[in-house]
């Protein structure tokens, strides 16, 4: 069967030689045919032609679209190709071929109709969705909200708020525009201030939050500038017995800064540990990094909080975090009772907009940003006017 299957193939093969039958392609029709025209001579006979290398909408991208055209210089039928032009009158091309390239031109009418309408639809849908809600003298601050990570959706409403807001020939300068922009934005950012602390009565303030936010290192710069520049008596609880290497970076600080500190484990040793610091004037704890979504370690951070009697709870949140991450985490650990908000690494973010929608659904306070790892610098209490202004990329004033 082998051997058969074998001079079949071989037949076959002669065959086609010696009928010279032979394909060519070529990006149209012409080319393809002028290709045969010049390799098997103007009495070549046109066997079959087809479209191939691409489908539907991708045969009108440049490049995609390719005419195949098998032909023959021996098959005994009608030659399908053109003529060249002479003085005697030269036979049309044979019905086949004609009616093949009608129906190539209906086609290509019926899929430029279908691609128009699907252009002209998705046009519409951009409208309906996108610049149609933008004046065209905001469109610029518009795409500048854009890049700065604010959502579309709450894009559209503040440009919305801007226009009813400001006379128009104020908006057809962009800065002065997006500087108005940021006094609204400031309006809505709520500030506690720094930690005060009042020499001779404790205070007890706790750090939490999730875990990689920057809590140990946020907690060494206040211990710093509290000790060393305002000349307070300073102390540090840790409850981060999960990682030694916070404890012993913690542990260091203490020691460089000449602060006491102390280690819990559990709630009874917080409520000692804290007695033990009742002369002084701070009392800074630093808590295990707790997912938010992790009820069981945040029950039990609820706990030591409690037995430390925390007169401030600042939740640590990274601003490199996205919109949804950020309010969710806030809404998880206003269950320990938070009272305000420090902002982190403000020097890694590429873009601040995602802080907009945690101010609003948090209501927390902000007290402090950081944007850096050194120690005691890189820390400063927050500031409405600043912060609004690096949201939206605009000098302060």
């Amino acid at each position: 069967m082998r051997n058969l299957d074998k001079e079949q193939r071989t037949k076959d093969k002669g065959q086609n030689e010696a009928m010279q039958i032979k394909t060519y392609r070529a990006a149209s029709m012409q080319e393809a045919l002028a290709l045969v025209r010049q390799d098997l001579g103007p009495e070549a006979a046109v066997l079959h032609t087809r479209e191939v290398n691409g489908r539907g909408l991708l045969r009108w991208i440049p490049g995609m679209r390719k005419i195949e055209v098998t032909a023959s210089r021996h098959v005994n039928v009608a030659a399908r190709l053109p003529a060249r032009e002479s003085s005697a009158p030269q036979a049309v091309a044979a019905p086949a071929a004609a009616q093949a390239r009608r129906d190539f031109a209906d086609e290509l009418k019926t899929q430029l109709s279908d691609l128009q309408a699907k252009v002209a639809a998705l046009c519409e849908k951009s409208k309906s969705s996108g610049r149609a809600d933008v004046p065209n003298e905001l469109f610029q601050v518009y795409t500048d909200l854009i890049e700065a990570d604010i959502a579309e959706g709450l894009a559209r409403e503040l440009v919305e708020r801007l226009r009813a807001a400001a006379p128009r020939q104020e908006l057809a300068d962009p800065e002065f525009a997006k500087a108005r922009l940021a006094g609204m934005i400031e309006a809505e950012i709520a500030v506690a201030g720094p930690i005060r602390v009042t020499p001779g009565r404790r205070r007890v303030v706790a750090l939490v939050g999730p875990t990689g936010v920057g809590k140990t290192t946020t907690i060494a710069k206040l211990a710093a500038n509290f000790r060393l520049r305002d000349k307070h008596r300073v102390g540090l609880i840790t409850v981060d017995t999960y990682r030694i290497a916070a404890v012993e970076q913690l542990r260091t600080y203490a020691d460089i800064i000449d602060l006491p500190m102390q280690v819990v484990s559990t709630p009874r040793e917080m409520r000692e540990a804290v007695a033990r610091m009742a002369d002084l004037d701070l009392v800074l704890m630093d808590t295990a990094g707790r997912s938010p979504r992790d009820e069981v370690k945040l029950n039990e951070l609820k706990l030591f909080l409690g037995e430390a009697h925390t007169d401030e709870v600042h939740l640590v949140l990274s601003t490199v975090a996205g919109a949804t991450t950020l309010q969710r985490t806030a809404e998880c650990f206003a269950e320990v009772g938070t009272t305000a908000l420090i902002l982190t690494k403000l020097d890694e973010a590429t873009g601040l907009g995602n802080l907009l929608p945690l101010l609003r659904s948090s209501r927390l306070p902000l007290s402090y940003v950081t944007n850096g790892q050194n120690v005691p610098d890189d820390i400063a209490p927050a500031e409405p006017h600043k912060l609004a202004r690096l949201m939206l990329n605009v000098a302060a004033a």
